[in-house]
């Protein structure tokens, strides 16, 4: 497969990490719309090919990344086999290379997050708060709030409900945002 096509929906510098990785493998990439269960996906075919998945909505230092964990799938399955967990340890160490390896191509305030997180890869990226910040506060959403920065007795507003923050519990992720070190939430209107 030609790789020239992603060029528009990647970083500059990423053909080279490219060509390498896809060197030894004949891969189907889609670009689709906007999918809000996931960012990617990989696959392989019946014919023995494989196909991966990405949202076209993704800005291209994310687009990147999303495309490395899925090319890891592909290169982990196919170097120790089909039986390993998907986000095993076979998985995790292919994915922390990849992610160090083109490390110049994300831009420098981002490098140390990607560094960070290749310590211990998660299989969702939402699983990083830095990251999940990163690409928030650095893409076009300037309207989204976390909830680490709201007080007790904050309201806000998550798929048109409205919510109040109202005390602190524990560390969880909730659609992607960070609640802080015991927090809770309620739907409840209050007067």
């Amino acid at each position: 497969m030609s790789i020239q096509p992603l060029e528009k929906y990647l970083p500059e510098n990423t053909l080279p990490y490219l060509k390498i990785w896809f060197a030894d493998y004949y891969i189907h990439i889609k670009i689709t719309r906007n999918r809000n269960s996931k960012l990617g996906d990989y696959r392989k075919l019946p014919d023995g090919s494989h196909e991966i998945t990405i949202n076209s909505t993704l800005v291209p230092q994310l687009f990147f990344f999303v495309l490395t964990h899925e090319l890891a799938h592909l290169i982990a399955f196919e170097k120790y086999g089909r039986r390993i967990s998907p986000h095993g340890n076979e998985w995790k160490e292919t994915f922390r290379k990849m992610l160090l390896q083109s490390l110049d191509v994300y831009e420098e305030n981002l490098r140390p997050i990607i560094v960070e997180f290749s310590k211990s890869p998660k299989a969702n990226f939402m699983a990083s708060p830095d990251l999940v910040k990163y690409f928030h506060i650095e893409g076009q959403d300037d309207t989204l709030v976390f909830i680490e920065t709201l007080k007790k007795g904050d309201f806000f507003v998550y798929r048109n409900e409205k919510y109040l923050l109202e005390g602190l519990i524990k560390k969880t992720i909730f659609a992607g945002t960070w609640i802080r070190e015991g927090s809770t939430l309620s739907n409840r209107w209050q007067g």
